[in-house]
């Protein structure tokens, strides 16, 4: 019966927006508008999710049309609450987690887009993401559910945007990005430590993290930790990251006395980095302004 019931409710979908592009196929914009109309309703939301997020490249206006009609946005965050039973104790399933991340991903279109990122951090959505981040499980949906959180963070951070950056240090996304550096997945470990790279090159962030020496040291020795990782696991991408997260930080006086007592020896190693000797421009950064 659920099984009949969950297919005619695919056919009222299907024939809902059918109706909707039936004289427009040719115009992306108005199949735009018709999938995101599609999300206002709970029975037609999860294929609209799943259609928008495959296909968001396509709509140059998608964020600016998500978060300016009525009810989306709303939408989307239940999305998001409605899996906070599911995190403690972990119970959530691939389907469960697929679902939320093709709204996270419609988040990150917002995110991305300058005329809807300021209002997006106005609005604090990004806190919504923060307990997708506190978790520990290792399983699938918590690791997808993970990454494509740090996604919507990533893209904000890439922005290179001052407000950004000072937003972020207002909330606990240093702390919960160093747990994630800790104990992700590769894929994971390289996103979170992106974020921190690209906090730690704002003035406004390296003076904040190298305002105390506790801080400094908590980011120098998941550095080094992770760096002890790449011995046994390489990861070109990742030690890029790592990388350049120590060169900026060699830029502040108090950060280098701490990288003097935790730096890694590994990267003092030629036989470690000697993977990256096809990548000149992460070997020129190798040496020596750290030490």
């Amino acid at each position: 019966d659920d099984g009949r019931a969950r297919d005619d409710d695919d056919d009222d979908y299907e024939e809902e927006v059918e109706h909707n592009l039936h004289h427009v196929m040719a115009s992306p914009t108005a199949q735009m508008e018709a999938l995101v109309a599609a999300l206002q309703d709970p029975d037609t939301r999860e294929n609209a999710l799943l259609d928008l997020s495959k296909k968001r490249d396509m709509f140059a206006d998608l964020a600016p049309t998500l978060w300016f009609s009525f009810g989306v946005v709303p939408a989307l965050l239940q999305e998001i609450v409605a899996i906070y039973p599911l995190l403690n104790p972990p119970s959530l399933t691939n389907h469960a987690s697929n679902r939320v991340c093709n709204a996270l991903a419609l988040l990150q279109c917002v995110a991305s887009h300058p005329d809807t990122r300021g209002l997006f951090l106005a609005a604090h959505i990004p806190l919504f993401l923060y307990p997708f981040l506190n978790t520990v499980s290792k399983t699938r949906p918590f690791e997808y559910l993970r990454l494509t959180s740090l996604g919507v963070i990533g893209a904000l951070v890439k922005m290179d945007d001052t407000e950004v950056i000072n937003f972020l240090l207002s909330t606990e996304i240093i702390p919960l990005c160093l747990r994630t550096m800790e104990l992700g997945s590769e894929l994971s470990k390289t996103v979170a430590t992106f974020i921190v790279q690209k906090i730690l090159s704002d003035e406004v962030g390296l003076s904040y993290i190298c305002a105390t020496a506790e801080r400094c040291y908590a980011v120098g020795t998941v550095l080094g930790g992770m760096v002890t990782q790449l011995a046994e696991q390489p990861s070109v991408r990742l030690l890029k990251h790592i990388i350049r997260c120590y060169l900026r930080l060699s830029d502040n006086p108090r950060a280098r006395e701490c990288l003097r007592q935790c730096f890694p020896d590994q990267l003092r190693d030629p036989a470690f980095t000697a993977y990256l000797k096809d990548d000149v421009a992460t070997q020129k950064w190798l040496p020596p302004p750290l030490m």
